[in-house]
């Protein structure tokens, strides 16, 4: 009986134990929390780099959706499940955090800059020449009412003094993800849309592409916010994302991509 009492106790012990380790480790087994992140167009292919070196480091999952910045305003102020937005510019976060969307302001994470791409024409350099010349049918630019691109890229037309000219030839896109499209299918002669894409892997050495003078548009001050979503339900993993961007990782991706960075 004392042996058998013995062996009871020590496989009770040994249990016990076992539940007890079990118990601890369930955070390191558990799956690692995933943080949906509304993403504007333009960092379509700097975000899939920053979101494997984010899952590298942290071993957290990025999920991220594209659309235009203006429009994810209006999903988010809609109840859009969305943790963590990283907007085309300042304003449209900062709209967010003084009504109440997140608890934090937001910071610039990087600065985009506007290129001119064609895949129709072999050299851009007399781009003036080219929009004000006849046969120069379709321009595509995002629209300017809820795309931040669209919007300086206008300012470029008129700092030119090519707005007039250009106004009937505008073809206007949901997003740089559809200028993008209509870009690189020739269903329009050219288009105006973020450098970042042009230097992605996927686009490069596609059709032909220039830069455009800064000082023809506002610079584009990308902000990023952790939203009131975001802290409630992925709160810690949110904020890591949020702090990621300022890494000297985070930042040689975005340059690489053709963003400056703060």
């Amino acid at each position: 009986m004392q042996i058998e009492s013995i062996s009871q106790q020590f496989f009770r012990v040994f249990v016990s134990v076992t539940l007890v380790l079990l118990g601890l480790s369930l955070p390191l087994i558990t799956k690692a929390d995933s943080v949906h992140v509304a993403v504007a167009a333009n960092m379509q292919f700097a975000f899939e780099e920053l979101k494997g070196e984010f899952k590298k480091q942290s071993g957290h999952d990025l999920k991220g959706v594209f659309n235009s910045s203006g429009k994810f305003v209006n999903q988010i102020k809609n109840g859009a499940p969305f943790d963590v937005f990283m907007s085309a510019d300042m304003d449209y976060p900062t709209v967010l955090f003084h009504e109440g969307f997140s608890d934090v302001p937001p910071k610039i994470y990087a600065y985009g800059a506007i290129v001119l791409w064609s895949n129709k024409f072999k050299d851009l350099r007399g781009w003036q020449a080219i929009i004000q010349d006849s046969k120069t049918q379709k321009i595509a630019i995002a629209n300017p009412k809820t795309a931040p691109y669209g919007r300086e890229a206008l300012k470029t037309l008129k700092h030119f003094k090519l707005d007039s000219i250009a106004a009937p030839r505008l073809v206007y896109a949901e997003s740089i993800s559809q200028v993008n499209q209509y870009i690189y299918s020739g269903l329009v002669d050219l288009g105006f849309t973020a450098k970042s894409v042009v230097l992605s892997s996927e686009m490069q050495g596609k059709g032909v592409w220039l830069e455009l003078p800064k000082e023809s548009y506002t610079p584009i001050a990308q902000g990023v916010i952790v939203l009131r979503h975001g802290r409630e339900k992925a709160g810690n993993v949110s904020k890591q994302f949020y702090e990621f961007l300022s890494t000297v990782k985070a930042k040689e991706i975005l340059q690489k991509n053709g963003y400056t960075v703060p």
